[in-house]
């Protein structure tokens, strides 16, 4: 007898006949098990990837990689050290930043803001801003970037300000909005507040509430003036060539700053968002795996049904010279054939699904007649979905080797059955 007797025998066993039928239909259900669990798993850990990475592309777009800052205040004069730090290795851009709090005050009521000052060319260098800032508040940015020095759009006293705050506020294109400093300044009749009068330039949507509902950008000297930081800067924000290697480059400007000023990283900034995404990861990987350990508990209990169905046929294997081990394997082939063809198809029905995940989307809103992520409450304007190739390696492996460990059992049941007593009681 050889492997392809085995396999021949396991693949009869796996075809539904009147008599076995029922057991047809469990091995039937635990492929399905094993396929849908396999593909939901692809599915969540691929969207919740996109979601992450568009979260953290949505917070590194608006700040830098690695900020440098002063440990007395102000930092003056900067010209020199954005100088040194564009010649570190592995740095991409170093873009001087002013940033302060301030009660900002309209006819559609008042509300504090975070204040960030930019210069004009650095403002429209952003990537974030040159694709979604537009005078109108929609639409390219291109435009702006070509007339700014002509419309002053964001320069002069023209700020940007996010849509979810005009909309709140009721503020538009050339709306005058003051600015009330969170310092005072002193006169003859007590501590006055200070305020400035701007005007909004252009209204930006980096799809992110947060920064979309909080955040106003002035041009720096107007920034600086009303911080009251003379020709200093805030910080430096640095941006780096590779997210990855974000440590490496942290530790160059260490050594080229010498202890004059401290550095920090977006993942120490955001320490507690990037902690509970991976949590939220982990524990959806988790809990998803149980799908395929409930399906793998349906091949056990459809091969052992299986196992007592063919006593019979399994003492006269026995009594014709089949080992222990032609049997052994005989069971394993029918219960890994449900595992693998369930894995192959799972992962092949969740590429396709992540592929193919917006035009899914679109056509079950359009039959349902709603939608399933606005983007006022999500932000986002699409599915995102981001496949890790080594992700769905590791759940295909993780689904085989579930799908293989669940046939030991019933197939050592079967080895260990004796012929003499299986024949006497059929």
């Amino acid at each position: 007898m050889s492997f392809s007797f085995e396999k021949m025998v396991a693949g009869r066993y796996l075809r539904s006949r009147r008599k076995e039928g029922f057991i047809s239909v469990i091995a039937a259900f635990s492929f399905l098990g094993i396929m849908l669990g396999v593909a939901t798993l692809i599915i969540v850990m691929s969207v919740m990837n996109g979601f992450r990475d568009e979260l953290i592309g949505k917070i590194l777009g608006l700040n830098g990689h690695i900020n440098v800052y002063g440990y007395n205040g102000a930092m003056y004069p900067y010209e020199e050290l954005v100088g040194q730090l564009k010649a570190v290795p592995g740095v991409v851009s170093a873009t001087p930043t002013v940033e302060g709090q301030a009660l900002m005050k309209t006819s559609g009521g008042a509300s504090g803001v975070v204040v960030r000052g930019l210069r004009p060319d650095d403002f429209y260098n952003k990537p974030i801003f040159s694709e979604k800032t537009d005078k109108n508040g929609k639409g390219d940015a291109k435009g702006i970037v070509q007339q700014a020095s002509a419309t002053g759009y964001f320069g002069d006293e023209n700020a940007s300000i996010g849509i979810s705050m005009a909309t709140r506020l009721g503020l538009d294109i050339g709306s005058k909005f003051s600015l009330i400093a969170p310092t005072c300044k002193s006169t003859p009749f007590g501590c006055m507040p200070r305020t400035r009068t701007f005007t909004v330039g252009s209204i930006f949507d980096v799809g992110m509430f947060e920064y979309n509902n909080s955040f106003v950008f002035l041009p720096m000297p107007y920034a600086q003036a009303f911080f009251e930081m003379g020709e200093g800067v805030s910080s430096i924000e640095v941006m780096t060539a590779d997210t990855r290697e974000i440590n490496a480059v942290q530790k160059k400007i260490e050594e080229q700053l010498q202890g004059r000023y401290g550095t920090s990283n977006w993942q120490a900034n955001n320490a507690s968002l990037a902690s509970a995404l991976d949590v939220e990861r982990n524990v959806m990987f988790l809990i998803l795996t149980l799908i395929i350990i409930v399906a793998a508990f349906n091949i056990i209990s459809s091969l052992i049904m299986l196992v007592k169905d063919k006593g019979r046929d399994i003492a006269i294997l026995r009594t014709m010279g089949a080992t222990r081990g032609m049997i052994v394997r005989i069971f394993l082939y029918t219960g890994s054939l449900i595992g693998v063809t369930g894995t192959l198809a799972g992962a092949l029905l969740g590429t396709l699904f992540c592929a193919n995940i917006e035009a899914i989307r679109h056509a079950i809103e359009k039959m349902l007649g709603t939608k399933l992520f606005p983007g006022e409450v999500y932000f986002l304007s699409k599915l995102p979905a981001k496949m890790d190739g080594q992700e769905v390696s590791v759940v295909v492996g993780m689904a085989l080797l579930i799908s293989f460990a669940a046939t030991i059992y019933p197939a050592w049941k079967a080895a260990k059955l004796d012929p003499v007593e299986a024949l006497r009681r059929e």
